[in-house]
């Protein structure tokens, strides 16, 4: 598996360069004719606050005044981390396919979450170490298995980087083309916050101390070393933040590249992307920075409390919509807002307007 072909690089290259260049601008008009719509609905103006600004910007997104936004999905990508090597995790790199195991069976926080909001769920193995390829119902899209030690070279080599992006503009497409109208974003990996620390410490230029936190549960002496570890595998590797596809490679996780090609993929078919916790964040911020157009299709899910959160959502440009101290990942923080993002474009469709309904308006 690691042994990807020059021409698939190139290959992959040109998929990732033409979804990058798909992403639309969002045309004020189609915003304005969605406020128009919310200003004429059986309320004080603006008294819905958030909601409203959320259902404008799927409107903008989807150029449709009636958006629906029923047909959820989230995508929970697995994969591998070589800095795990290191001893930057609570916990050993087999619960990453035990989690696998566990998504399919139905029993994790994922699963319960999208039973009750009415979420599909799609798990994606682009990258577990071991062998998935008995699992039922999983889909296999292994890039390689797992990445290697980014404390002693790059993670990925420049064809697995391309390949795992292009792995999520292939499960966007095929999310399009399925007609789903809102796609989440989760993710399952054992060492993957010390990947996405590292990512956020290059792009956003803030120390590694300030962007890094206990994952799975370290205590200050394990942060120290995960500290440690992320700023020797910088001064190795030499990410240019400038470079997005280097810093990728350098630093990154598959799961994170996938998530960040399913970003770029939804943007450029104009579906709505609700970006989960953390690690996810980080893979919006990758597509952001390859593409800023990608920005205005984003809606941050919650404020993760792992430290470096804080910066990727100011990165992104985004608010997020909650703030519950959540750091599962998995997709979790998503499936609570895809839930609210469906409220609003509800409400936008679905209430009288005072025409409709015979009520008097306010007083000019």
């Amino acid at each position: 598996m690691r042994a990807l072909s020059a021409n698939k690089e190139n290959e992959s290259e040109a998929i990732v360069r033409e979804a990058i260049a798909s992403v639309p601008l969002l045309r004020k008009e189609w915003h304005d004719r969605a406020v128009q719509r919310l200003n004429s609905l059986t309320k004080p103006l603006g008294s819905l606050g958030r909601l409203e600004e959320i259902a404008a910007r799927v409107v903008a997104i989807r150029e449709e005044l009636r958006p629906d936004c029923s047909s959820k999905v989230i995508f929970t990508m697995a994969a591998d981390h070589g800095v795990t090597d290191e001893g930057v995790s609570a916990y050993p790199k087999a619960v990453t396919r035990q989690m696998v195991v566990n998504f399919l069976s139905g029993g994790a926080a994922i699963n319960v979450l999208c039973r009750h909001l009415g979420i599909d769920v799609t798990v994606v193995d682009i990258g577990v170490e071991v062998d998935t390829s008995e699992l039922p119902d999983l889909v296999k899209k292994k890039v390689a298995h797992g990445t290697r030690n980014m404390a002693h070279g790059p993670a990925m080599n420049a064809a697995e980087m391309y390949r795992a992006l292009e792995v999520g503009i292939e499960l966007a497409n095929d999310a399009a083309d399925s007609g789903r109208t809102l796609i989440g974003t989760g993710e399952m990996g054992i060492g993957n916050t010390t990947a996405a620390s590292a990512i956020t410490a290059v792009l956003t230029d803030m120390p590694v101390t300030q962007v890094t936190g206990p994952g799975t549960g370290l205590d200050q002496a394990g942060i120290r070393h995960k500290v440690e570890v992320i700023e020797r595998a910088l001064a190795v590797n030499h990410p240019n933040p400038l470079d997005p596809p280097q810093v990728l490679q350098a630093v990154g996780g598959l799961e994170i590249a996938g998530l960040a090609g399913l970003i770029l993929g939804g943007a450029a078919r104009r579906i709505p992307i609700v970006v989960d916790g953390f690690i996810s964040t980080a893979a919006a911020a990758i597509a952001c920075a390859l593409q800023p157009r990608v920005r205005d299709f984003l809606f941050a899910a919650h404020r993760s409390s792992e430290p470096g959160h804080e910066a990727l959502l100011k990165f992104i440009g985004q608010a997020p919509l909650l703030d519950l101290q959540m750091r599962l990942g998995e997709g979790t923080g998503a499936a609570l807002c895809m839930s609210l993002i469906e409220s609003a474009t509800k409400l936008l469709n679905e209430m009288a307007t005072f025409s409709s309904a015979g009520v008097s308006e306010a007083s000019a």
